[in-house]
């Protein structure tokens, strides 16, 4: 094991992660970091308890989106990952989703931004 202290909210973390884990781990905290500071900007959140609720929740609500998005991809035939497309159909539908990933993202990223300016 190995530990790694990561910075969120100003404040130092200590944790434990399995060996050659620590980029890994320092990345995925400073996304959280970043999206808690975009939350926080947009005063959202009266404590810091309340901010870290908030922060989870938007994280949860894109990881489910891309779930979604990922099972709505399989029911409509497009291949797995590392399979190449069969044909121009299916990369159309690929490409649909992607498309529509996108939007979704830039939804999340307007909603959020467009609390800030509220």
């Amino acid at each position: 094991m190995s530990e790694v202290t990561v910075q969120i909210n100003n404040r130092g973390y200590s944790l434990s992660c399995d060996q050659g884990q620590e980029g890994r781990i320092r990345e995925l905290a400073a996304f959280v970091d970043s999206r808690l500071k975009d939350i926080a900007a947009a005063g959202a959140a009266c404590t810091e308890s309340h901010l870290l609720v908030l922060t989870s929740l938007v994280l949860a609500d894109e990881l489910f989106e891309l779930r979604e998005e990922i099972q709505a991809m399989r029911q409509y035939g497009a291949p797995a990952q590392g399979e190449s497309p069969r044909n121009e159909e299916e990369e159309m539908l690929i490409a649909q989703a992607i498309e529509h990933l996108a939007g979704k993202i830039e939804h999340i990223a307007t909603r959020i931004h467009g609390a800030e300016a509220a």
